[in-house]
């Protein structure tokens, strides 16, 4: 319908062959996503309230769950949009936005674990130094460097995306718009676009992982050079909840990206449903897990919901 017209609006896809049920399926998302709004904003107002968790470990934490609100605020609104008002439509203007904050807040969440992965390195191999290392500007330093690194290099493949011409079917295979499916569309020498996400990914997420689990193999050596068992435990156990989230997070990330490189003979629907698991399974998870394996956070649960005031 729109072939003939490059600057038409793009068209979402929600569940292919299961249009008749989507109202229906959007039951599920829409607790989801309020689930995750409630749990990810209840992290962030524990933080801000108890002065008890002013610390590294939890301003990071505090940027986690903020990134984690970001990404859901972004994709809700056209999700809920398709599968509950059958809203197809999306200009292409806040399709390239909505892109690039998507992109941009997969990098920055992958920083900002690679960041919690540094604190818990410093806390056990430096525990005396921790203090002097971390300190508030140099947290400060840390997060905007995260921020800057995400919001500056996913500029390059979306600012294309604006003057491209879109001669081909303007309909898009997700609910949400990614580059890597806009591009696609274009009538365009697009080379740039396919080979600069694949350096970034790997230069910022794939590195970034790697890091993290060197830094890991480090803490572990320290730690069993402890004497005592239940210091041993004690030490692993604060870094519990962050290797939860970094598993949660780069296996869905890991899972996304050979369904989409390997498997092309994979059922559309199996595509679909990795990209929705991808961005709503660690928002979701991630307060869970910090709220179960958390004391500190569990006590602030605690304090807020038994009517005490500001701690």
């Amino acid at each position: 319908m729109w072939s003939n017209n490059t600057a038409a609006p793009f068209l979402l896809t929600g569940f292919l062959g299961s249009e008749a049920i989507h109202h229906w399926i959007s039951i599920p998302f829409f607790f989801i996503y309020l689930s995750i709004l409630l749990g990810n904003g209840t992290l962030l107002f524990l933080i801000w309230n108890d002065h008890s968790l002013h610390e590294p470990m939890y301003y990071f934490l505090a940027v986690l769950a903020g990134t984690d609100l970001g990404m859901t605020l972004t994709t809700m609104p056209t999700v809920l949009g398709v599968l509950l008002l059958n809203q197809r439509e999306i200009a292409q203007g806040a399709c390239f936005t909505q892109s690039y904050f998507i992109h941009t807040l997969a990098i920055v969440e992958s920083g900002i674990l690679l960041a919690m992965a540094y604190d818990r390195f410093i806390a056990i191999r430096s525990p005396l130094r921790y203090n002097s290392i971390l300190t508030n500007s140099q947290v400060i330093k840390i997060g905007l460097g995260v921020m800057l690194r995400g919001f500056v290099s996913i500029v390059p493949p979306i600012l294309p995306l604006f003057w491209f011409p879109y001669c081909r079917s303007h309909v898009l295979s997700h609910a949400f718009c990614l580059h890597q499916d806009v591009m696609k569309l274009a009538c365009a020498d697009i080379t740039f676009n396919r080979l600069y996400p694949v350096v970034l990914v790997a230069l910022t997420i794939f590195l970034d992982a790697l890091i993290i689990l060197f830094s890991y193999i480090l803490i572990l050596k320290t730690v069993m050079g402890i004497a005592s068992g239940e210091e041993r435990a004690k030490a692993l156990n604060t870094c519990v909840s962050h290797m939860s989230c970094v598993l949660v997070f780069y296996i869905t990330v890991i899972g996304l990206t050979f369904i989409h490189r390997f498997g092309k003979h994979v059922p559309h629907v199996v595509h679909i449903t990795m990209s929705y698991v991808y961005f709503l399974f660690p928002p979701f998870m991630n307060p869970i897990i910090y709220s179960i394996k958390t004391k500190q956070i569990q006590k602030s649960i605690i304090h807020l919901f038994s009517g005490h005031g500001r701690a």
